[in-house]
């Protein structure tokens, strides 16, 4: 599909991406790109700018960012749980960017600025007025929106690609601060802080899981039109290991009846791969192999929150109609 500009999005390598197309770096035997990548194993060959190891990527700088991460966690869901929301903050700021910077790398010029600002007001109006906070100000959001693209170009000139850049702002708004904001809704329970140690711990079991069954056992590709380094046997993995995961912390932490737990260690695997699926799908469209660098051995932000967002979402779900 034309973008505009001469640039095409998803058939041809958009101007200024920053890296190779993924399909000349991966094949359907290519190793996991991060834990829990239910991947089949590959051996590295001599044109990695890195040697990652049998994971396809730097295996110990992911595990001391992921294990650093996880523990600072745990550490403010026991001591300070509040602060989880200033956390959820952060992280879906620079998501924002990152996912935004890379749409306008490819010619779709999304607005940086209301996306990141409205996304902030969706996370933290969720505080003092809940899912009636957070639905209200992604309506706001969406409206800014609507108006900004409208009137960038100056009341003179009409906008360029107005349609398709308003649906796919919409998308971002959807996609990273709506699903985010369940994460924060979580916490607000009177037992929120178990609540987000549950999720939290669910959503370590699945990666674990679907990594170590992966890079193992994987040989048969799930979806390799979509993402080549995911395998069944890594899914299985992940439902392993996340079943068992929620069924112990929602009978130890939450003290509720077993069934929710392997209800929602199931659903989670679900919708963690599906959401990783999907962020595949995109960057495979942007023809780039990460949304961003900041976290080494992981991508950016938004790699690690792909799976999170919608699993977030289906864990209030869960957690409110069932407990």
């Amino acid at each position: 599909m034309k973008q505009g500009d001469g640039v095409v999005v998803g058939s041809e390598r958009p101007r200024g991406s920053a890296a190779p197309d993924p399909d000349d770096r991966v094949t359907p035997q290519a190793a996991p790109s991060g834990a829990g990548s239910q991947g089949v194993p590959n051996t590295p060959t001599a044109t990695d700018s890195k040697s990652p190891g049998r994971a396809g990527r730097n295996l110990p700088a992911a595990i001391g960012v992921g294990g650093g991460l996880g523990i600072a966690l745990i550490l403010i869901m026991v001591f300070v749980p509040l602060v989880w929301i200033g956390v959820v903050a952060v992280a879906l700021a620079v998501a924002t960017y990152e996912v935004s910077k890379r749409l306008r790398e490819a010619g779709v010029l999304v607005p940086r600025i209301p996306l990141i600002l409205g996304g902030q007001a969706i996370i933290w109006l969720g505080w003092p007025w809940g899912t009636t906070g957070v639905l209200s100000a992604t309506a706001g959001t969406v409206l800014v929106c609507m108006v900004w693209l409208l009137l960038q170009q100056g009341l003179n000139s009409a906008p360029k690609n107005y349609l398709r850049e308003l649906a796919i702002t919409v998308l971002v708004a959807c996609w990273l601060p709506l699903l985010a904001s369940f994460a924060v809704l979580m916490v607000l329970a009177d037992d929120g802080a178990g609540r987000v140690l549950v999720f939290l711990i669910a959503v370590v079991c699945s990666d674990v899981g679907g990594y170590v069954a992966g890079v193992l056992f994987g040989k048969h590709p799930m979806a390799p039109a979509i993402s080549p380094k995911k395998s069944w046997e890594g899914l299985i993995g992940s439902l392993l290991f996340c079943i068992i995961g929620c069924l112990l912390t929602v009978t130890l932490i939450l003290d509720a009846n077993s069934m929710i737990g392997i209800l929602l260690g199931v659903v989670l695997v679900v919708t963690g791969t599906l959401g990783d699926l999907i962020e595949s799908q995109v960057k495979r469209d942007l023809r780039i192999k990460d949304m961003g660098t900041l976290l080494p051995g992981h991508g950016g932000i938004m790699d690690r929150l792909d799976s999170l967002l919608p699993s977030a979402f289906v864990a209030w779900l869960v957690f409110t109609v069932l407990l």
